[in-house]
């Protein structure tokens, strides 16, 4: 019988890298943002950029002026994320500057993001207003990629990263405004402690209401909808108070009450998994 040699699922693929709520996040709900990573020396040093997507759902990109390109928000996988990153990452490198990864296998065990990556490197995230990064900026563009990238740049959903507080990102959509809030927490440690503050009515700031979370890659990402009208410059300050009262509900291990296991089993009831 052949041997499997896929890599098993991995819950929580990204654990250990400081930037893995960031990673999570432009994989499910920010729809346009770069994080620029660096190799390890073992594997070149060298510059990565992982993308939300890339044109034509392509895996990678390694652009005509050096920059290799990652996607994020790719469908095939073999059950462990960062490996299947990792190989893209490593394929694309070799590629010839001006080709792209259109497809990939399903990879064997090897090196994970935990492995090619300089860890002592932070990941460097920018939130674009449209996909205008993925090209060369000193190459012209023909006439019908500039208006295939114009019709994706008119779908995207307007979004901002907080600076008060890591991996926050605002959102608008249609008439509603948002706060997505990543957590490099465990998912039952975030429930729990988003759960003590509903039972006493505080898991809102500013005036927002929570309204549940998304999972993903072994964390959860809390979502609530903000008062009508509120730009990302308006919650800052609100965020950033709120922020104490919540991290020391991340670090309660007592018991549940009654009202809070009540208020815990509506919000996973909630709960929505990505992929």
């Amino acid at each position: 019988m052949a041997k499997n040699t896929t890599p098993e699922f991995v819950l929580r693929p990204f654990e250990g890298i400081a930037g893995e709520p960031d990673l999570v996040a432009l994989r499910e709900v920010v729809p346009a943002a770069t994080a620029v990573a660096r190799t390890t020396a073992e594997y070149g040093a060298r510059e990565i950029t992982f993308t939300t997507v890339l044109p034509g759902g392509w895996p990678a990109l390694h652009r005509a002026d050096g920059t290799v390109f990652v996607a994020l928000q790719t469908n095939a996988g073999s059950g462990d994320a960062s490996r299947d990153l990792a190989q893209a990452a490593l394929d694309a490198v070799e590629l010839e500057p001006g080709q792209s990864l259109t497809s990939t296998g399903l990879p064997g065990p090897g090196p994970r993001l935990q492995d090619i990556l300089d860890l002592s490197v932070p990941l460097e995230i920018t939130v674009h207003d449209g996909f205008d990064y993925w090209f060369d900026p000193a190459e012209p563009l023909a006439a019908d990629v500039r208006e295939s990238l114009d019709e994706a740049n008119s779908t995207l959903i307007e979004t901002v990263k907080l600076s008060s507080v890591e991996s926050a990102y605002w959102c608008r959509m249609g008439a509603r405004e948002y706060l997505r809030w990543a957590m490099p927490f465990d998912e039952d440690t975030v429930i729990s402690a988003v759960a003590r503050l509903h039972a006493k009515r505080q898991s809102g700031f500013g005036g927002s209401k929570f309204l549940g979370a998304f999972r993903s890659s072994g964390i959860v990402i809390p979502v609530w909808e903000l008062p009508k009208g509120s730009e990302a410059e308006d919650i800052e300050a609100a965020v950033a108070e709120f922020w104490p009262t919540l991290e020391a509900e991340l670090t309660n291990d007592a018991p549940l009450t009654a009202d809070e296991r009540r208020a815990r089993a509506g919000i996973v009831s909630r709960q929505v998994t990505l992929r």
